[in-house]
């Protein structure tokens, strides 16, 4: 069956937006069997089609022709900048990101030297009246390098691109206390972040040990208190449950400390052990995980403290004040995911800079070189770093939005899929409706005339709802490469 497109309406981003939750104010429901039944293995869908479906006949070509295709558009996108600094000097075992154990450096300064270089070959592609609404710096450890190198890497950014003003614009870095201080962070205002994302994972000294992430309280919350001094918009904590030697008690202590604190944000993840994967992940023992139970009891103590203490539940792992940009965006309808999970600023075509990133520019992903040595070679020889990606067809544009909408709002709206459509929307997924009936029945959707609605009882399993509009993965599930669901 074909699809109809035009224009800027190809990215399926610049439609009328879903309608907002409703209660965003709502503890999702807890049933532990049910969450027990459904706890399978699926994507996060920072992306559709996920990373599984990049490959390396897409070239910088296909990334340089597909940018040229925004430019086209009636009303361009603006940008969003993603930087990767990927180096660490301790190794954190949990840890599934792309990064580099080093105390060398020099590596810092080879690689600075490498990515202004990119900076300028990526602004050279997009029409300079495209500005930055949106700037994220992550790793690895941004503060790695140093504040001299810091003030190097942002005044390339801005020579290159055009930021919006410090309040209109989102510009993050993720934050190792134990790497900066009080006036370090001072500093980072000064560069123009607004926003700061801390790793806490636990507090606990037995768990900080098990995972080789010691930590004091004292120091995470110096940094908070020197963000605030310093007029930071937002502060953000992540945390990690289904840890080695955590237990529901232990978990809650260190919750209750950091909610002492007030972060605008929490980001709480399921740690997903794959040490087939992850070789440091080797190093930790499986007898010293808590058991499926025990997590959920962890989660469902979680989720209660959090709505508790005034925080929304925004979806899969993330909770924000209720008067903090996210749950705006929600409660208008504008909330958006991508690579740095949930996002206010959705609709711009994100740049990811430095090795391994990812872009996503109109209907394209593109990445580059996973590996340093790679990165660097494909600096130096002149060109763009991408190594493989992907072009979205028109089926892929849909589900993306199916499962943005899904995934960002609990509400998917027929109306706004049929008019890109030429046949209604349950004749294009007739086979994706006989695998939402058992979802119905358990009472994680509710399907009527106008669309579907996750049920309270569902939005702690949105991913597995999710997952039935995948069609790659029903075609070629390869579960054991992601996470499970809770």
């Amino acid at each position: 069956m074909m699809l109809r497109s035009s224009g800027r309406s190809r990215r399926l981003n610049s439609d009328a937006p879903a309608a907002a939750n409703s209660t965003p104010d709502a503890e999702p429901l807890f049933d532990a069997d049910l969450l027990g039944r459904y706890d399978r293995r699926g994507p996060r869908y920072t992306s559709y089609p996920t990373a599984l479906q990049f490959h390396d006949g897409f070239t910088g070509r296909d990334y340089r022709d597909c940018v040229a295709d925004t430019n086209a558009d009636p009303i361009p996108a603006p940008l969003s900048l993603y930087v990767h600094i990927p180096f660490c000097a301790k190794a954190c075992l949990y840890c599934a990101c792309t990064r580099v154990i080093t105390r060398n450096r020099a590596h810092a300064a080879e690689y600075l030297e490498r990515l202004v270089v990119e900076i300028a070959r990526q602004a050279e592609l997009f029409d300079t009246d495209r500005v930055v609404e949106q700037l994220h710096l992550g790793g690895g450890t941004p503060t790695f390098l140093s504040m001299e190198q810091m003030d190097h890497l942002m005044e390339s950014i801005r020579q290159h691109f055009t930021l919006t003003p410090d309040g209109e614009g989102e510009y993050s870095i993720e934050v190792d206390p134990r790497t900066v201080s009080g006036e370090a962070v001072r500093r980072l205002r000064q560069f123009g972040f607004n926003r700061l994302s801390l790793g806490v994972q636990d507090f606990d000294p037995a768990v900080q040990a098990a995972v080789n992430r010691v930590q004091s309280e004292q120091e995470t919350l110096e940094i908070i208190s020197a963000a605030r001094e310093n007029r930071f918009r937002s502060v953000s904590i992540d945390l990690i449950y289904g840890l080695p030697r955590q237990t529901t008690a232990g978990f809650m202590q260190t919750l209750d400390r950091v909610l002492a604190a007030q972060p605008d944000r929490v980001s709480m993840y399921n740690y997903a052990h794959l040490p087939r994967q992850f070789k440091l992940q080797r190093l930790i023992r499986e007898e010293d995980l808590p058991g499926a139970s025990e997590k959920l009891r962890i989660l469902q103590s979680s989720i209660e403290r959090l709505t508790g203490a005034g925080y929304r539940y925004i979806g899969m792992d993330h909770f924000a004040k209720a008067d903090d940009d996210l749950s705006r965006a929600q409660l208008e309808g504008t909330l958006s995911r991508n690579f740095q999970g949930y996002s206010t600023h959705g609709d711009c075509d994100l740049i990811g800079l430095g090795m391994s990133s990812i872009s996503a520019a109109g209907a394209c992903y593109s990445q580059n070189a996973k590996d340093l040595d790679s990165y660097l070679a494909l600096v130096d020889a002149g060109g763009l770093a991408t190594v493989r990606g992907v072009r979205l067809s028109e089926d892929d544009l849909i589900r993306r939005r199916i499962i943005r909408d899904l995934i960002c709002h609990f509400t998917l709206d027929y109306g706004g899929f049929e008019n890109s459509l030429q046949v209604d929307f349950w004749r294009y997924f007739a086979q994706e409706r006989e695998l939402l009936r058992g979802m119905e029945a358990d009472g994680l959707v509710e399907i009527d005339a106008a669309g579907i609605r996750v049920t309270m009882r569902g939005r702690l399993l949105v991913r597995n709802i999710c997952m039935v509009f995948d069609r790659y993965l029903r075609e070629a599930p390869g579960h054991g490469r992601y996470s499970r669901a809770i």
